[in-house]
């Protein structure tokens, strides 16, 4: 595929890491000469210097035989210029553009399409982060809670502790623990390696496990592997920001919500719009004001500040002061991965989320929902089967017949509303939901090509 990329910054930069090592001609182009000279010198793609919404920049880029465009710039005015020109002018078949702004994402339906601004995707990255964040706070003690078939069946990550009833035991006793409970273990990383659970997999302590279940089921899986946390109910949010403000408006109904933002014209902005959210205006790293609002009182503290520094310091402060749970928002990939997990609970990088959403609309096949995991080095997608059994490679297999990848599984199938996890038995049928696995990315063309239709099907 042919994919040019408008923005070399933080989300062009990792969706180009994503996508070079996979079989993809991209072409990158900002007018920042030293983030291309970065992207060009560590990954196999063409860069371009230039304005994306001017035409003569984009055909030097390749537009006129592009497969996709994605224009993520830090303008959004560039973004939506860029997919106009790239419709009226080039006649490009698909065109993403990401849109941060209220004023426009408000009349999204009246303003992005055909007649007016031809984007056929919009991405949102500070709706992505928030519900994001909103599904960790929903289930206390997971680490990722990711949704698939709109919501029907949910993925979590969990770390299994001592104290865990199925913690020194194989994944088969689960269903003796859980007779009437239908999960999958899809992975386990234990120190920092995959391993491909069988059902003699014996779970340990501080494994990271991956499983899927419908989502009534979710906690009654993370309460085997762990003690199940209280659900949270007071909450200090450190920034008000656009995901500051977002998730303080989506918490404020079912928690007490604390915000607090350093600015005092925003601040004062916050405490107009914001309903049941107490705005306070200070300084989120300063320890006397963390003290007066009985932060050790406190269920979560998640700093979402613009500021990696300023976010991973008051989180730390805020853990030593006694929180439950701190969730700090990181920009700099490379830092989360140094984040302390004593201190800080859980890192939250919006280009891995942001990334996420955009491969939903980048894979080939009928992909539904695509999921980074692990800093992008694993996968798990949701992808729609057709065919028929006699131009279909999976349709009437059995799923332990279905030729997957090395470090594929197959998690589950959703059929129409019900939820089926995955056994070596049950026949894949078409229009199924598959929900697949990968611990190594870099198979995800042979799992593309698996599920294409063969070319006798109409």
């Amino acid at each position: 595929m042919k994919i040019i990329i408008l923005g070399a910054g933080q989300v062009g930069g990792t969706l180009a890491q994503n996508l070079a090592t996979e079989d993809n001609d991209i072409t990158i182009v900002d007018e920042n000469l030293g983030q291309l000279a970065e992207l060009a010198e560590h990954l196999d793609l063409q860069t371009i210097r230039g304005n994306g919404a001017h035409p003569e920049v984009l055909q030097k880029a390749g537009i006129e035989d592009a497969d996709l465009l994605i224009a993520v710039t830090n303008s959004d005015e560039i973004n939506i210029v860029a997919c106009q020109v790239s419709h009226h002018l080039f006649h490009v078949g698909k065109k993403i553009a990401r849109v941060r702004s209220k004023q426009y994402l408000k009349f999204a339906k009246q303003l992005f399409n055909k007649k007016v601004f031809p984007v056929d995707v919009v991405i949102s990255p500070e709706q992505v982060v928030t519900d994001y964040i909103a599904r960790l706070i929903e289930y206390p003690g997971a680490l990722q809670v990711l949704d698939f078939a709109g919501g029907l069946m949910q993925l979590v990550a969990i770390k299994a502790y001592y104290g865990g009833p199925m913690v020194g035991h194989a994944i088969s006793s689960l269903k003796e623990h859980m007779p009437t409970v239908e999960t999958r273990v899809a992975a386990i990383y234990r120190r920092g390696r995959p391993i491909m659970p069988s059902g003699e997999t014996v779970i340990e302590a501080d494994d990271e496990v991956f499983f899927l279940a419908a989502r009534q089921h979710i906690r009654a899986v993370m309460g085997e592997l762990q003690r199940l946390d209280q659900p949270y109910k007071n909450i200090v949010i450190a920034g008000g920001g656009h995901i500051g403000e977002g998730l303080a408006r989506q918490l404020e109904n079912k928690h007490q919500v604390k915000l607090i933002e350093r600015a005092a014209v925003r601040a004062e902005e916050l405490s107009k719009t914001l309903k049941n959210t107490l705005v306070l205006c200070g300084d989120s790293s300063d320890q006397e004001m963390l003290k007066d609002e009985n932060i050790e009182q406190l269920g979560v503290f998640v700093a979402v500040t613009n500021n990696d520094a300023v976010n991973i310091m008051s989180a730390m402060l805020a853990k030593k002061m006694g929180v439950r749970k701190t969730m700090v928002l990181i920009n700099r990939n490379e830092y989360v991965g140094l984040v302390d997990g004593d201190k800080i609970d859980i890192a939250i990088s919006p280009q891995q989320a942001t990334t996420s959403s955009l491969l939903t609309h980048i894979r080939r096949g009928d992909v539904t929902t695509v999921h980074s995991l692990r800093n992008g080095a694993a996968e798990s997608i949701e992808t729609i089967v057709h065919g028929e059994e006699h131009n279909s490679k999976v349709v009437g297999k059995a799923i332990g017949n279905v030729p997957l990848p090395p470090g594929t599984t197959i998690g589950a199938i959703v059929r129409g509303k019900q939820v089926l996890i995955a056994h070596d038995n049950i026949v894949i049928q078409s229009e199924d939901h598959v929900i697949l696995f990968m611990v190594d990315k870099s198979v995800i063309s042979q799992v593309e090509d698996l599920f294409q239709v063969g070319v006798t099907f109409l």
